[in-house]
């Protein structure tokens, strides 16, 4: 199975750090953040990456220096002004092929088993979905959450008690055929869409899972990991 990691954020929640440094790339114990994705993505037996970027993406291609780190085999799919997550979804499609990817935001630290995680999503896509996605409790930073995680496994927008989506899903291409390529589109109105097709399932992750959105939360799991 492929990989999408997004990485074309701008950032501009954790300016100035962000000024001259993209965000995949700011320094948290002791590597970039998107290195901790890498190893992840390399130790759970991912080989094909593709990695989107726009703002400073040339820095992002020269310190993953296509993948070979860690082993791994990574293409770019650049954009020139950032196309949202569906609409860097789309334009990638080419490079991700006909078969499910996964995809994972690169401003995510999280300790999820990918491969484990990849073969139950695989799994319900086989079955008919064309989604699965990782949800977890609801953040302080994002209290009302985004969707419910009903009994029968399937995700749901307007029932309660709601969870936050982890920015980790598995995808069946054709979620995204739709859109022209180049465009800009935003995920969550696809989920939606299908979700009220009941074609959307996910699971609760309760591992340990950081959105390092802000200059104070990165400065905590930098703390964090030098001190694990």
């Amino acid at each position: 199975m492929k990989v999408m990691i997004l990485a074309a954020g701008r950032g501009e929640r954790m300016r100035p750090l962000t000024d001259k440094c993209p965000k995949p790339l700011l320094r948290v114990g002791g590597k970039p953040l998107i290195a901790w994705t890498m190893e992840r993505l390399a130790k759970a037996g991912f080989h094909d990456v593709v990695v989107n970027h726009a703002y400073l993406g040339r820095m992002i291609e020269r310190v993953l220096d296509k993948g070979k780190p860690w082993g791994m085999h990574v293409e770019y799919s650049p954009e020139e002004e950032a196309l949202e997550t569906a609409g860097g979804i789309a334009k990638a499609l080419p490079l991700l092929g006909d078969a499910p990817f996964m995809v994972v935001n690169s401003d995510v630290y999280c300790d999820l088993n990918f491969e484990s995680f990849a073969m139950r999503g695989l799994t319900k896509l086989t079955q008919g979905k064309h989604a699965h996605l990782a949800m977890i409790a609801n953040p302080a930073h994002h209290p009302t959450g985004d969707f419910a995680l009903k009994e029968n496994g399937l995700l749901s927008r307007n029932d309660e008690p709601r969870l936050t989506f982890a920015g980790i899903g598995v995808y069946r291409p054709e979620l995204f055929a739709h859109i022209a390529g180049g465009t800009k589109a935003q995920l969550a109105p696809i989920l939606i869409a299908a979700m009220e097709k009941s074609l959307v399932s996910g699971e609760h992750f309760k591992g340990r899972w950081v959105d390092v959105g802000t200059p104070e939360r990165l400065k905590e799991l930098d703390a964090a990991l030098k001190t694990a």
